[in-house]
């Protein structure tokens, strides 16, 4: 598995780990260097796409989220923030579930999939909506990671996600979980995000500027939340 890092450990503040999301990885490098500023901050990236190697077989989300188990044991962090960002949400809640040691808390920023559009047509025409609110040059850094993965392993993994339930997972993660949501966003929206918030042992929700890939088009946006998260339970 590949990761990028940036930044270093401070005293009493965890360090982040970002997962990706579907097939795409380096639209979250901007998020990543605001969060470098104050900690350490990873970005992993999941078998079969990006910069990883290829899977043994195609995954699901919970084997996803065994990878990224298996990612963090290796790292050896003691204290850290496991983040996700749309599909990548579904994964990291599935690793905070194996109660992974270091892990205390669990960000999910943009979180997906929203049960009204939560079968193939109805996510890709929320995905069109959502399309327009955002800039043309975010094809562009999707383009390279997307060809790289092809059609048939992205379409895969949009159905595993679509398979996967969140909300029968987040009221079981152990940890605080923080719920990350973009005001203009049509593909998760207010009132879902809001209500995983609600289903938590411990949930927090915060608003951001901007549509469903407000990490691209804002990056610095949820730096603040995601470091009062880190600094309480570091």
């Amino acid at each position: 598995m590949h990761s990028r890092s940036v930044g270093r450990p401070r005293a009493g503040v965890a360090e982040v780990a970002v997962v990706q999301g579907i097939g795409v990885s380096d639209y979250l490098v901007p998020g990543l260097r605001a969060l470098g500023t104050w900690t350490r901050a990873h970005l992993v990236e999941l078998p079969g796409f990006s910069g990883s190697g290829e899977p043994p077989h195609e995954l699901d989300v919970v084997e996803f989220g065994d990878a990224v188990v298996a990612w963090l044991a290796a790292a050896g962090l003691e204290r850290v923030v496991l983040a996700g960002h749309s599909g990548g949400t579904q994964v990291a809640a599935r690793a905070a579930l194996r109660h992974p040691p270091g892990v205390r808390g669990l960000v999910l920023a943009g979180p997906t999939v929203d049960p009204r559009y939560r079968s193939l047509g109805g996510v890709l025409r929320a995905w069109y909506r959502n399309h327009r609110l955002e800039p043309p040059d975010l094809d562009e850094a999707h383009r390279p990671e997307r060809q790289r993965a092809g059609t048939r392993r992205i379409v895969h993994a949009l159905r595993a996600h679509l398979a996967d339930r969140l909300e029968d997972a987040v009221p079981r993660v152990p940890v605080p979980v923080l719920v990350l949501h973009g005001r203009e966003d049509r593909i998760c929206t207010e009132e879902w995000a809001r209500a995983l918030a609600g289903l938590a042992r411990d949930g927090r929700f915060a608003p951001m500027p901007g549509a469903h890939s407000f990490v691209w088009t804002t990056p610095g946006a949820w730096s603040g939340p995601i470091r009062a998260l880190a600094a309480e339970v570091g």
